[in-house]
């Protein structure tokens, strides 16, 4: 994802490094359109491939097209390798989201779900500031072989993590998945032992019902409003406008007239948003998931505009050079509240908010969703800019901002140390009995302590 920030420059200068013309800004807009475009499709097909290979397997398998990907950027001659790069990018990025979340899921206890998912956001920030960094200092082909060196390193890496435990029980295979808890805790045999037993009533619960079908989400008023939820938080997070400035970081600093080179802007912005994502890794768990996000929500849209008013007093022509520090500032300032709660916040709310029998029917359609946004995004940005300036582009999605704020003050409730049933029962309107939540924490805790 942070491959396009340091290149697209180097594609757009008077000798580029492919090709003999410089790329289009319109073919600009295609290098992460063509990956969203891509992950899009591929979602949609993961959720009709039945959830029942190896993990491991699964994992080693992407290595293939993700070394074909870089291998067709370091070997490009023309503009059409680097497109079906960023198509096969996408394919793999589908296929790794859809990897990592379930095997993270399945290998990490209920009760850190949510720190578990700002690991995630921490884990991808930081290959976007690695990318900043060697985009910055290596060449166009230099840069691809040292990705392949990393995903070489993953490879060996991963070799000593355990398989899916939950995947080994339903291949029956309870010697292998004994081994592997083990491994997860530490060694210890007897909390080994529950986890196998939690996992096999769980196995069991599902084999006993049917798969979820689209029907399903719309069975009653807690599934919809979960729905509606989750798909609003998700359009939202790509409309706040953050997948184009993670592709066009080094162009925006570029535009705002800043005095630092667009290189070294783009590695502070990289770097403050992994601060930050480091920050809501510790806040999660403390603070409540619904003042994150409305909190997020409000300082990226002042962030929008604060930087769009000074892009349109350039447009003015007034001198704004005594103030070349707004978007040294107000960029990664933006990255860190992100971070903090929109960052997150859609990929936790949609683990807690649904039934667990319709939870991966409503990850594939709100994942599928998330990468169409993305596109729709990522792909207008330049036509935005072009239509609206610089500033219309900045107010606008300072706009998209503000509506996210408002949705999330009116629909989202509060999931933080609350039990999947509980929500649900209140977005069905059912009011919960106090004796029944003595009742769900005291099996909570037993649950709690078979993962522990």
């Amino acid at each position: 994802m942070g491959w396009q920030s340091p290149s697209a420059p180097q594609l757009q200068s008077s000798s580029p490094p492919v090709g003999t013309e410089p790329m289009t800004d319109d073919g600009v807009s295609w290098l992460t359109g063509a990956l969203c475009l891509s992950g899009t499709i591929m979602t949609m097909l993961l959720s009709v491939i039945p959830d029942r290979f190896s993990r491991k397997r699964f994992g080693y398998a992407l290595i293939l097209p993700i070394m074909i990907a870089w291998l067709l950027i370091t070997f490009a001659t023309e503009h059409t390798y680097i497109f079906v790069s960023r198509i096969v990018s996408g394919i793999t990025g589908a296929c790794s989201f859809f990897l990592v979340s379930n095997y993270v899921s399945e290998i990490s206890c209920d009760s850190i779900r949510g720190m578990m998912s700002s690991i995630l956001v921490v884990s991808v920030n930081s290959g976007i500031l690695i990318a900043y960094i060697l985009g910055g200092v290596m060449s166009f082909r230099t840069f691809p072989v040292v990705v392949m060196i990393l995903i070489v390193l993953y490879f060996f890496t991963f070799i000593f993590m355990p398989e899916s435990p939950v995947y080994l029980v339903r291949q029956n295979r309870m010697h292998e998945a004994i081994r592997a808890l083990k491994w997860l805790k530490a060694g210890n045999s007897l909390v080994a032992e529950r986890a196998l037993s939690h996992i096999q009533l769980q196995a069991k619960e599902m084999s006993s019902t049917k798969s979820a079908k689209f029907s399903d989400m719309f069975r009653d008023k807690a599934t919809i409003k979960g729905l509606i939820i989750v798909l609003g938080l998700y359009i939202g997070q790509q409309f706040c406008g953050i997948f184009a400035m993670i592709s066009n970081t080094e162009t925006i600093f570029m535009m705002s007239g800043s005095s630092l080179s667009p290189n070294t802007s783009a590695i502070l912005v990289a770097t403050l948003q992994l601060l930050g994502s480091v920050l809501a890794m510790f806040l999660v768990e403390r603070a409540g998931r619904r003042p994150l996000l409305l909190l997020s929500c409000l300082g990226m849209c002042i962030c929008h505009c604060v930087i769009g008013t000074f892009c349109y007093l350039q447009t003015l022509q007034y001198e704004v050079s005594a103030y070349f520090w707004v978007p040294v500032v107000t960029l990664p300032t933006y990255m860190i509240i992100y971070a903090l709660g929109m960052g997150f916040g859609p990929v936790v709310i949609m683990s807690e908010i649904f039934s667990r029998d319709v939870t991966s029917l409503a990850s594939t359609i709100t994942l599928s969703v998330s990468w169409g946004s993305a596109f729709i995004v990522t792909k207008s940005f330049n036509d935005l800019v072009t239509l609206l300036g610089t500033h219309g582009c900045f107010y606008f999605f300072a706009t998209c901002c503000a509506c996210n704020f408002v949705f999330c003050f009116v629909l989202l409730p509060e999931t933080k140390g609350r039990l999947r049933e509980d929500i649900v029962d209140e977005l069905n309107g059912v009011q919960c009995k106090s004796n029944n939540n003595v009742k769900h924490i005291i099996g909570s805790d037993s649950v709690h302590a078979a993962y522990v």
